[in-house]
């Protein structure tokens, strides 16, 4: 289906000329992309920011991520990690934690943003990754989904927090697609609204929209087979939950 003239799904048209330029921001033209078990329901994308700060430059980048991915036809939900208690030192019930876990095994594909502080992602984004589970049972949550990445700086350019989640996005078993966005100074790169400005910058996340989206379409309905093993298909399901679960090496 070719939608590039419709409206976005849930954006106004006036907020469609600040999201992008109505000329070249096109839909995603699923029909090229989707496996033919797809049922065609609208991605499921998860976005996670780093930072707690009242005016939080990874949360607004966030907003704006979730905007054009509701303009390209996703179904986008964000976790706010305040009360997000350090890995271990809470239970795994911790409401904060429960919530988390249920939007992981909600969504499809997932955006993180993290500012770079100290030379690399925060304490709060990392957190928040430690509390998904590599693995629940025979279960994992998160391999086989999407996964783009953005960070944002106070100074230059830099893409240290975006290598480590690249990193962890692999040891996850995601499908971290190529493309990602570092915002340099990013305080001077939003209005008075905390809207961003049109700019390079702004260009780059709709371009990682885009590409997580087609990504996304492309592999969601796959992933059983694309994530499919030979070392675990030798082990019965049983062995494998016995050994995701042990406590000792």
């Amino acid at each position: 289906m070719d939608n590039k003239n419709a409206a976005p799904l849930g954006i106004s048209l006036d907020d469609r000329d600040h999201l992008a330029n109505p000329a070249f921001f096109n839909g995603i033209d699923h029909a090229r992309l989707a496996g033919p078990e797809d049922d065609g329901h609208p991605p499921r994308i998860l976005l996670l920011y780093g930072s707690l700060r009242e005016r939080s430059f990874s949360r607004l980048v966030s907003e704006e991520a979730a905007r054009i991915l509701t303009a390209l036809g996703a179904e986008t939900r964000s976790f706010n990690p305040s009360g997000l208690p350090l890995p271990d030192d809470a239970a795994a019930d911790h409401p904060k934690v429960q919530e988390l876990r249920d939007l992981t095994a909600w969504a499809e594909g997932m955006v993180w943003v993290s500012p770079e502080r100290h030379g690399a992602m925060t304490g709060i984004m990392k957190a928040q990754i430690d509390w998904i589970p590599l693995s629940l049972g025979a279960i994992r949550p998160t391999q086989g989904k999407t996964l783009a990445l953005m960070q944002v700086e106070g100074g230059s350019q830099s893409f240290n927090a975006l290598n480590q989640m690249r990193i962890l996005g692999r040891w996850m078993r995601m499908v971290t697609i190529p493309n990602q966005s570092s915002i340099a100074k990013a305080f001077t790169e939003f209005d008075e609204n905390d809207r961003i400005k049109p700019s390079p910058y702004y260009n780059r996340i709709v371009d990682v929209c885009e590409e997580l989206m087609k990504f996304t379409w492309l592999t969601r309905s796959r992933a059983g087979y694309l994530v499919d093993r030979y070392s675990e298909r030798v082990e019965t399901g049983q062995q494998l939950i016995d050994r995701v679960n042990q406590t000792k090496i």
